[in-house]
């Protein structure tokens, strides 16, 4: 299990629970147990423990903060192997170890920074000094009390080994002297947990996302609990498992171990939910316990067949052997679900190829907002990514409010800090948009709305591949989006666009080309979604349609005078006229009395969502005083009749 558990640990990336452990492990003491009385109580002693094993390594990272879980799932295997020893014979053992250390289950969290792993080896731990307590040894149940009372702390949840406990007492029809050295063994792990479930009630909201569990629920966990979770070897563990319920003496503690825990938290998350599969990981070594006990059955049985009814004593070693060329067997096919398992993408997220985003794209004195707050976890994470951008929203740290993610401004404050940057990146996580592309919550979607006020989207970046994880978006000033960057140089470009008072005329595109040109960007998406952006259009998706008016954008009437719908006619007019002068009276008046109507068919205004009057334009008509930039070839002009 060791070496499973070492292999592929440094994968490349810290997904979103893992960076929680990160940046709270490298808190003081006192800042961690002011966290714990606002939010993950529950995960107290773990961060306290992770605390101290991060500061042995002055620089720690994604290897470090998995090694206790790679030893704790370890140390799962080998209790598992003890408990098979010990219930039935030593190659049951064996086989039960190995299938633990195969299972792609254990494989998964022992390569999570997270308790899980932990927690799964003080359950193991604890059923083991139980059976101890079983066989005679009477002072081993304060050692059981001490094991479960820690367990619990890891994680409370895992209290419910002790019901996995009872039931088995019950089933081997346990004496009054056994039922009494568990009760007070039992009620002492109550005592300690009990301040803890009292704090962690009042956090109950972090665990508002869990489901209803269902069947399928329960068809995950059947899978997850076998070394081969399809196929026929998948039929074929499930089918040793029965038949290890042969063997009472071991399935009485295999048995509820593996299915009460799953079956009552499942029922209480019908009314409450609260049900996760890793929440019950440890029930997972009851499974190849049963499995094992099944392959020591079928061996009996073929052992039976042996000429004579009795196999000889230099047979039993290649038995054990076959055993484990069979687990090794079926780790090999499923050899590739352990290697995808040991890719990023297997997380929820990737808090690493969203920083190596952010460091690629954000400049030194940048401004950054984090859309939720939550966001904040992969500049925490990754904290050089980030470095020499300016958190907009951030008012106090984390480490400083005893919160995750720190305390932010409100929308007054933001405001006056929005007003100095002309450029502004948003760090934005998917589920925090509707399908209208608004926050579902009021705070971040007022966030947002104020970045629209006066920014436009420009660029949109994701990572390649990525179905979750945050979104990088960079955001301009709708008026430093229509000037040039002074460091960009470009050649001459197609002659200018009409102009009427210094305001270009003609199409949106022509306007932009007039303003300046944009800085390219490596990957641009406008933000269709909402009317207040005004990113810039490129000039291919206004191209006019045949028999459209070029300063409407909609279809000209039959037999309208030059005079009432003047772009074609204007334009005929000047290519025929005399350059350097200027068209006639009725050009004018008849551009003055029909300005472009609101809501027209095209885009005529210049805006995203086909209306008109937008903000683009207001920038341009600001910037009507300033003298025209200067064409290479402008259009001639017609003589004034």
């Amino acid at each position: 299990m060791l070496a499973i558990g070492l292999w592929g640990v440094g994968r490349g990336g810290m997904w979103r629970d893992e960076a929680v452990t990160f940046q709270v492990a490298r808190r003081a003491v006192p800042q961690i147990w002011r966290l714990l009385h606002g939010v993950d109580a529950v995960h107290g002693l773990y961060y306290l423990l992770m605390h101290a094993v991060l500061a042995v390594d002055p620089a720690p990272g994604e290897v470090v903060l998995r090694l206790p879980s790679v030893c704790g799932a370890a140390a799962t295997a080998g209790l598992v192997a003890a408990l098979g020893t010990r219930l039935a014979r030593p190659r049951v053992g064996l086989w039960a170890g190995l299938l633990y250390a195969v299972t792609p289950l254990a494989g998964h969290y022992a390569q999570e920074g997270r308790s899980y792993a932990l927690v799964a080896a003080g359950a193991a731990g604890a059923t083991l000094l139980l059976v101890r307590a079983l066989g005679g040894a009477a002072r081993a149940w304060w050692p059981y009390g001490l094991v479960v009372a820690v367990t619990c702390l890891l994680h409370e949840l895992a209290v419910l080994v002790l019901c996995a406990h009872a039931v088995t007492l019950a089933l081997v029809r346990a004496g009054r002297a056994v039922w009494w050295g568990w009760g007070r063994a039992a009620v002492a792990a109550g005592v300690v947990l009990a301040p803890l479930v009292i704090v962690s009630r009042a956090q109950a909201g972090q665990v508002g996302w869990l489901p209803v569990p269902g069947w399928g629920s329960a068809e995950r966990v059947l899978r997850g609990f076998v070394a081969a979770p399809a196929g026929p070897l998948f039929w074929g563990c499930v089918a040793l498992a029965v038949l290890g319920l042969g063997r009472r003496r071991l399935a009485v503690v295999a048995g509820p171990l593996a299915v009460v825990p799953p079956a009552l938290l499942m029922g209480i998350s019908q009314v409450r939910p609260v049900y996760d599969d890793r929440y019950v990981l440890y029930a997972l070594a009851g499974a190849p316990l049963l499995a094992a006990a099944g392959a020591e059955r079928v061996a009996g049985a073929v052992g039976r067949l042996w000429p004579g009814g009795r196999r000889p004593v230099r047979a039993r070693p290649v038995v054990a052997l076959a055993g484990v060329v069979a687990v090794a067997l079926a780790f090999l096919q499923h050899l590739p679900l352990h290697r995808v398992d040991r890719t990023p993408a297997t997380r929820a997220d990737n808090l690493a190829a969203v920083s190596a985003l952010a460091a690629r794209e954000i400049r030194p004195g940048d401004a950054v907002l984090f859309l939720p707050s939550i966001a904040r976890r992969a500049a925490l994470a990754y904290p050089a990514a980030f470095a020499g951008a300016r958190d907009l929203a951030l008012s106090e740290s984390g480490p400083k409010s005893g919160t995750l993610y720190g305390r932010e401004v409100g929308p007054a404050e933001l405001r006056r800090r929005l007003a100095g940057p002309d450029r502004v990146w948003v760090v934005v996580e998917p589920y925090a948009l509707r399908g209208d592309g608004r926050p579902s919550d009021p705070a971040d979607r007022a966030k947002l709305m104020l970045v629209r006020d006066h920014f436009a989207l420009r660029e949109e970046h994701t990572r390649p591949g990525a179905t979750a994880g945050a979104t990088l978006r960079l955001y301009v000033r709708v008026g430093a989006a229509a000037r040039p960057e002074p460091a960009r140089r470009t050649a001459p470009g197609p002659p200018g666009p009409r102009r009427r008072g210094g305001v270009p005329t003609g199409r949106p595109a022509d306007r932009a080309a007039a303003a300046g040109p944009a800085r390219p960007a490596a990957v641009s998406s406008p933000d269709a979604d909402s009317p207040r952006s005004a990113p810039p259009v490129p000039e291919a998706r206004h191209r006019r349609r045949p028999g459209a008016s070029r300063s409407h954008g909609r279809p000209a009437r039959r037999g309208s005078s030059p005079d009432r719908h003047s772009g074609c006619s204007q334009n005929r007019a000047t290519r025929s006229a005399t350059p350097g002068t200027l068209p006639h009276r009725g050009h004018l008046r008849s551009t003055r009395a029909h300005p472009p109507p609101k809501g027209g068919t095209g885009p005529p205004g210049g805006r995203a969502d086909g209306r008109t009057g937008g903000r683009a334009d207001g920038a341009a008509r600001r910037t009507a005083s300033s003298p025209a930039r200067p064409s290479p070839a402008a259009p001639p002009r017609p003589a004034r009749s």
